[in-house]
């Protein structure tokens, strides 16, 4: 059978573009950035732009939903997909990595390795069940968070604290104004960018959430992309997760509970399209920042967490409204 020319499916210049959907990412930063202004006006004697507080979001935005998994999340939604189980993966790898230093007394760098090598096996076991049996990507993820959720609490159902200080100097120590975690998200943000850019499985990874048909017709191994996208996913929640530990200096079992409707939310309001193939780097860059941006602001301001959640809510509604517009005029 002849092969079949593969169709752009959104990709100018071997770029991820989403058309004028880029109003939506300058409006809602945009609007962050007012709410900053005034939320650090010298009257309302807050701490925004004292250098602890700024160093603590840069720490937050690679451990929290605002960072890696929502980069992670962002490879699966290309796909057409989601992926419910980050949280819970997250939990298990920081988990994993705490115990390792706890209970065994191994190398720091050996207990970092062990948690995020467990996230990347977990989003193996997604990948494979998606591609393989073409399971509907919510019913496997869903089954799989609740399943690696049970996991974390047969690993330890009480807190881990490594008594290891290195454990906690990884993250501790600043290299350089940054926190390393901080350089640890930009590194994956430039490797994710190169894949997209100038790989052919990166261009794939978006034709397949684009047109997965045609994507069979032309060649391309479908299985293989989705297989990718779910151990990228994973590899990044891994990460996030030994990221948390060593932050914190302890993990408990119920971390990470919720953080994949943060890292859809990022996607979303990056403009991401939930029904895959549109979504750019960059946005998802400024979802992560309007997240972070929003809950430090509220949480200087004295804002109750639930109220935090209606806030973030409320966001992404508007978000999705402007998108549907900005669709019915393309």
């Amino acid at each position: 059978m002849s092969r079949i020319e593969l169709p752009d499916f959104g990709l100018e210049r071997g770029r991820l573009v989403v058309g004028g959907r880029d109003i939506t990412m300058v409006l809602i930063l945009g609007i962050a950035l007012v709410a900053l202004a005034i939320a650090a006006h010298p009257l309302t004697n807050n701490i925004f732009y004292t250098e602890n507080n700024l160093t603590n979001i840069m720490r937050q935005w690679p451990s929290y939903g605002y960072g890696l998994i929502a980069l992670g999340m962002f490879f699966v939604i290309l796909t057409g997909g989601i992926d419910l189980s980050v949280g819970s993966v997250l939990c298990f790898s920081g988990l994993l990595a705490a115990g390792c230093s706890l209970w065994w007394g191994l190398p720091v760098w050996v207990c970092m390795l062990v948690g995020i090598t467990s996230g990347v096996i977990w989003g193996m076991i997604n990948g494979f069940l998606v591609s393989q049996f073409d399971l509907a990507p919510f019913v496997v993820t869903l089954a799989t968070m609740t399943t690696i959720r049970g996991a974390c609490y047969v690993l330890s159902p009480v807190a881990l604290t490594p008594t290891d200080p290195g454990f906690r100097g990884v993250t501790s120590k600043l290299i350089g104004p940054f926190p390393p975690a901080f350089l640890v998200l930009i590194l994956f943000l430039i490797v994710a960018t190169v894949f997209f850019n100038r790989t052919p499985l990166g261009r794939s990874t978006i034709a397949i959430g684009g047109n997965r048909e045609t994507v069979r017709l032309a060649g391309i191994s479908v299985k293989k992309g989705l297989l990718t996208a779910y151990m990228i996913s994973g590899l990044c929640a891994g990460t996030a997760g030994a990221l948390i530990a060593s932050r914190s200096g302890t993990i408990q079992p119920s971390a990470g509970a919720a953080y994949e409707l943060d890292a859809i939310a990022a996607c979303v309001i990056g403009g991401a399209s939930l029904a895959g193939g549109k979504g750019k780097i960059r946005g998802v860059i400024v979802g992560m920042l309007v997240l972070v941006l929003m809950n430090n602001i509220l949480s200087l301001r004295g804002v109750e967490s639930y109220w935090q959640q209606v806030f973030k809510g409320l966001i992404i509604i508007v978000v999705i409204l402007i998108q549907s517009r900005s669709r019915q005029k393309d």
